[in-house]
């Protein structure tokens, strides 16, 4: 008989897992096979972790273009995750929860459920997509409200997913995402970061191996600016009036393995780096309409604690220069058209993906918007998407857009709970297979089951 659950969102880049009944947060490692240039090894999922010198590594990943196609370097991370290597996981005594992608391909899906039982031999498991579990959160709660008495969820609300691949815009009725609003968007973490690779390289140096360093300068120094063209004009002034110019020391691999913003706290980042990708520190939704002004405008400064350090680099630090580079690169979010991109920005998506729906329902879904993924910690991100949503929606609909402080693991925090609570108890249980009906009836029954909560 089971008697623990193990939640995993299977992101494209990033798995978060953990087992549902510790009250631990959920730990992250890289959802890759990757070797480093330096070192000369290969790395299998966490053990990136121990690696000393990131420079010029190599990547293979297990998915392409959003869906999970390489099951021979996906193997190779879940054994490390399953056989007990990372976490006491006992498959066979063991609940498994999983996320698989939206509009997931029939064969792949077949793929999954082989492995879980007969590679694996998990005792039962349920899979969904991330969005899907997203909404078995608390989501009220990110505009400062409780849940209705009696309620388990939230009957409308429209999940922005915005993750490693792509953007998905999900609308959801009764928990339920509605097929024919479904919308995506081809931007996601890993177009952005190949962008500024290639603009660095171009304006300064060739850092097109570098995706592992170039993917930390975004994270540090990239916001998503509220006044494009008035920042694009601040660029352009002496660097003295320039606000929003930064430097970021590179790191050397040798004395200094993270690379930190000259002129700011190099010991807060580093914390920040050590809290790993699921804990960042972020503002609640409903704090951040006051505050986005006030958190932009020091990422705009980088937290420069003088112009000397800003100005005198030392001459033993390799500092790379970011500009304009800093808004630009994720204004792509809300322009794809900006690289030659012919699809809409997330909030005209959003707008095309709620006109779909039914006309009695579309004023609940503006009015519960939620943003999750790893694009969602960029600062400025919700009030963003807030101002251009509320300029081009219906005038008689209220625009609500909540995010979570942790929009990274969200959806494995609604996992986690989906597992946990009470009252999704009978939900939970009538969603799993177990490896004996499996062995039974094979891959019809696990699509039949899944299938029947879309």
């Amino acid at each position: 008989m089971a008697t623990r659950t193990l939640v995993v969102d299977n992101g494209a880049a990033t798995i978060k897992f953990g087992f549902a009944d510790e009250d631990t947060p959920y730990r992250t490692f890289a959802n890759n096979i990757s070797r480093s240039k330096a070192e000369r090894k290969t790395f299998v999922g966490d053990q990136l972790e121990t690696c000393k010198d990131f420079s010029g590594l190599y990547y293979r990943l297990p998915f392409e273009k959003g869906l999970l196609t390489s099951w021979d370097v996906e193997k190779q991370v879940w054994d490390r995750l399953f056989n007990g290597k990372i976490v006491p996981c006992e498959p066979s005594a063991t609940t498994l929860l999983i996320s698989e992608p939206i509009l997931n391909l029939p064969n792949i899906a077949t793929t999954y459920d082989q492995l879980v039982f007969e590679e694996y031999g998990f005792h039962s498991y349920t899979r969904m997509s991330a969005p899907q579990m997203a909404m078995y959160n608390e989501i009220p709660r990110l505009y400062g409200q409780k849940m209705t008495s009696g309620k388990k969820r939230v009957d409308c609300a429209v999940v922005v997913d915005s993750g490693y691949s792509f953007t998905h815009i999900i609308p959801f009725w009764k928990g339920k995402p509605i097929l024919v609003g479904i919308r995506r968007i081809n931007v996601g973490g890993k177009l952005l970061t190949n962008h500024l690779k290639e603009i660095i390289s171009f304006r300064y140096w060739n850092m097109m191996d570098e995706t592992y360093l170039v993917n930390e300068v975004k994270e540090a120094c990239c916001y998503v600016s509220n006044k494009f063209w008035d920042e694009l004009d601040i660029c352009k002034k002496s660097p003295r009036a320039n606000k929003i110019l930064q430097h970021y020391v590179l790191p050397d691999y040798s004395s200094q393995q993270r690379g930190y913003v000259k002129g700011g706290s190099k010991s807060k980042q580093r914390e920040k780096k050590r809290k790993g990708p699921g804990k960042m520190d972020l503002d609640h939704a409903e704090d951040e309409t006051n505050e986005a002004d006030s958190e932009k405008e020091d990422s705009d400064q980088g937290d420069s604690d003088s112009d000397e350090d800003m100005s005198e680099p030392n001459e033993d630090e390799q500092v790379l220069t970011m500009n304009n580079e800093r808004f630009t690169v994720p204004e792509i979010l809300f322009n794809p058209s900006d690289i030659g991109m012919d699809q809409a920005g997330i909030p005209e998506a959003i707008v095309d993906a709620i006109s779909s729906c039914d006309e009695e329902i579309q004023g609940m879904l503006y009015a519960n918007i939620v943003l999750i993924g790893g694009n969602a910690r960029l600062p400025g991100f919700r009030k963003r998407v807030a101002n251009d949503l509320r300029e081009i929606a219906p005038s008689e609909y209220d625009v609500r857009v909540g995010i979570d402080k942790d929009p990274f693991g969200y959806a494995w925090k609604g996992g986690k709970r989906l597992a946990t609570m009470d009252e999704f108890a009978s939900e939970f249980k009538n969603r799993l297979v177990t490896r004996a009906e499996y062995l039974e009836t094979g891959s019809a029954l696990c699509e039949s089951r899944f299938r029947s909560a879309v």
